[in-house]
């Protein structure tokens, strides 16, 4: 499980959200919205331990994330609103590179296979930098379905999709959850995936 209790986010001399709990397990996931400006981009950089809070604690299985760095970043996958691609690297030379980064093997038919799910068949094997930002989306999105990671933190994932982009995903999502594991995410679509609860920023 993962677990926030009572966080307080400050960014410069505002404060964008205070005593704020939550709790998401195995087959759920949180849905984080609000205004713009209101702090969901923050609330996930402090769930993916990329900042810390003002105030209060998160918790991974019961220890805190400060504590379980190594275990927790293993079973973390964040997908930021802005893209890690490397761009002179092929989307599979990207998948290949993620995959080493976070430790982990990854086969190249496994990358292959994500990539043309994404529709980037034909499209595996040219730089990152010729890409159109849907299809640089989509190479970043390709990862989920190659990193076998318990808790996905992603923040507005449905950006620069189209609808066909977005179906994919949403099934995606759905499937990571129905097979245990757990999400926080922001967007602004409805989403049809069973298991999932509403933070209001």
């Amino acid at each position: 499980m993962l677990s926030a209790h009572g966080l307080t986010c400050v960014r410069g001399e505002r404060q964008l959200f205070a005593g704020l709990d939550l709790a998401v397990d195995a087959g759920e996931w949180l849905h984080v919205r609000g205004e713009n400006g209101a702090g969901k981009t923050s609330l996930l950089r402090l769930l993916a331990g990329l900042s810390h809070p003002a105030a209060g604690d998160i918790r991974w299985c019961g220890k805190p994330i400060g504590h379980a760095d190594a275990h927790y970043q293993q079973d973390l996958l964040f997908f930021g609103h802005h893209g890690a691609l490397k761009e002179d690297l092929t989307p599979l030379e990207n998948l290949a590179f993620a995959a080493a980064m976070d430790g982990v093997e990854l086969k190249e038919s496994h990358a292959l296979a994500a990539l043309y799910r994404f529709g980037l068949k034909g499209r595996e094997d040219l730089p990152v930098r010729v890409l159109s930002a849907g299809q640089k989306r989509r190479v970043m999105l390709a990862r989920l379905a190659t990193r076998k990671a318990k808790l996905w933190v992603l923040d507005e994932p449905f950006t620069a999709l189209d609808v066909k982009a977005v179906d994919l995903l949403a099934t995606l999502i759905g499937e990571h959850i129905a097979g245990g594991g757990m999400a926080v995410l922001t967007s602004h679509q409805t989403m049809p995936i069973p298991g999932g609860r509403v933070v209001q920023l």
